[in-house]
């Protein structure tokens, strides 16, 4: 229990801690987001206790009354902070020593607030990514049913930022989606891994008092144990997993709402932000700013940054548990709360964006089409590289002369390779060219149908590989 100064280690000590230390050394006006997680871990490790003879079972029930007390005025709001609470686990072990008295000293028996701390992070961490996962879908999902709507939409595909290809816009939408779908793969593989339980590993030797872990596996919902207790007191793999997971998850967000931005320019015109999520200029009067892409854009930095931070904090750590460690929680609170908006945003921008279906058809040009110029000799019998270059030589003719690479003649064509015939006309239907694109993969209608059903098939999947929820 805690000693006369309020602190959980405080018997070792004689005076008073240096204000600035106090409130350098504190961590609780951030680790109270883990308030019902410590009230959680705590609760079953009494019933570990009782189980193992520790705790009779008028005193663990005295303990859960009273753990349910803090939980419901911590709901409430109405959890009152001591100057000496350091940290959320000092806060929620005093409140229940004033309500229950000195059977709540004997809930600390045993464990440590390395393995505590830990166990708490991880239980916030499982739930959190639930969510998070929820929102991912729901993003997806939003994608997908666009995809399908406007399945017969045609616009530029870029390659080095220069018009390259006619593809379908559904193509592009889809583009995002896969990438996404990874992301939420890899979502669900870092929950499986925050989904171990270190609860009874001690400071740094273990349990000495004959704690069922495999008990506290079961009161938690936890899906295995850790192995060794060094390790699970001080690694923080999980942690640095979910940072990565958000890293790359906001780099493929950052890398579509840049595509949107520029679509959105005038120079474009392809697309149109809701005023929802747009926003205007102080001194421009006709600006309309695409602010919620851009703040998209600029959150990965945010993101990138949290997770070099704790890996840079990691890297020279020796064993077991040192207080660097008090930095993680930080850096997943706000990256998670980051994560949190950026997915609602996105799937707000998505769901409400106007196309301008006429803006990207007049952007198609013939010259985009050179490459199904340079097919359409291949199926005359022309190898490849032969038919590259004769295309290449037609585009060339057609800039030399200032005109569109379809307005010229046959025989001028034809003065390039005598393959070309009076059929090379359809080349220049760019609806004839995107359903060319049919296997798989590619932006045939054919194909954008498959990939929408895959994508639709993959978060089915996913779905049905959710945990359980952990009792409460």
């Amino acid at each position: 229990m805690a000693s006369e100064s309020g602190k959980l280690w405080g018997g070792r000590f004689v005076g008073a801690v240096d204000p600035v230390m106090e409130r350098f050394n504190a961590s609780i006006a951030y680790d109270r987001h883990l308030w019902e997680a410590d009230v959680q871990g705590s609760k079953a490790y009494s019933r570990g206790l009782e189980k193992a003879g520790l705790l009779t079972r008028a005193e663990m029930d005295q303990i859960l009354r009273g753990l349910d007390q803090v939980a419901e005025e911590w709901a409430q709001g109405t959890f009152k902070l001591h100057p000496s609470d350091e940290d959320i686990h000092t806060a929620n072990e005093r409140r229940l020593k004033e309500l229950i008295g000195d059977a709540a000293g004997k809930l600390h028996t045993g464990r440590s607030r390395n393995d505590q701390v830990v166990t708490d992070l991880r239980l916030w961490m499982r739930q959190t990514c639930t969510m998070l996962t929820g929102l991912l879908w729901e993003l997806i999902r939003t994608m997908v049913d666009r995809a399908e709507a406007e399945r017969d939409v045609l616009f530029p595909g870029y390659t080095h930022l220069q018009r390259a290809q006619p593809i379908r816009w559904s193509h592009w939408i889809l583009s995002h989606a896969v990438a996404l779908t990874r992301d939420s793969e890899r979502l669900l593989e870092v929950q499986n891994r925050i989904n171990v339980l270190p609860l009874g590993s001690g400071a740094i030797a273990g349990n000495p008092l004959g704690v069922d872990r495999e008990l506290l596996r079961a009161e938690l919902n936890f899906g295995a144990i850790t192995l060794n207790s060094m390790d699970a007191t001080s690694e923080r793999d999980f942690v640095v997993e979910l940072l990565f997971w958000a890293s790359l998850c906001v780099t493929h967000l950052s890398r579509m709402a840049e595509d949107l931005i520029l679509y959105g320019t005038k120079e474009f015109g392809f697309v149109q932000l809701s005023d929802a999520y747009s926003t205007g200029s102080s001194l421009m009067p006709q600006k309309k700013n695409p602010d919620s892409l851009e703040l998209i854009r600029s959150k990965a930095g945010r993101v990138f940054g949290r997770c070099a931070g704790l890996l840079m904090t990691l890297k020279g750590l020796p064993s077991t548990y040192n207080k660097d460690l008090q930095e993680d929680k930080e850096a997943v609170f706000e990256v998670c709360d980051t994560m949190s908006a950026v997915l609602q945003v996105a799937t707000g921008v998505i769901s409400t964006l106007q196309i301008h279906r006429e803006n990207m058809v007049r952007a198609l040009s013939p010259d985009m089409l050179a490459t199904d110029l340079a097919y359409y000799l291949v199926r005359k019998g022309m190898p490849f590289r032969q038919a590259h270059e004769a295309s290449g030589k037609a585009v060339c003719a057609a800039e030399t002369q200032g005109v569109a690479l379809s307005q010229l003649s046959l025989r001028e064509l034809q003065t390039i390779s005598p393959l070309f015939s009076g059929d090379v006309s359809r080349v220049w239907d760019y609806g004839h060219s995107v359903e060319q694109y049919s296997a798989l993969g590619g932006t045939a209608l054919c194909s954008v149908d498959w990939q929408i059903g895959q994508v639709r098939g993959l978060l089915r999947a996913q779905q049905a590989r959710i945990p359980a929820p952990a009792p409460q």
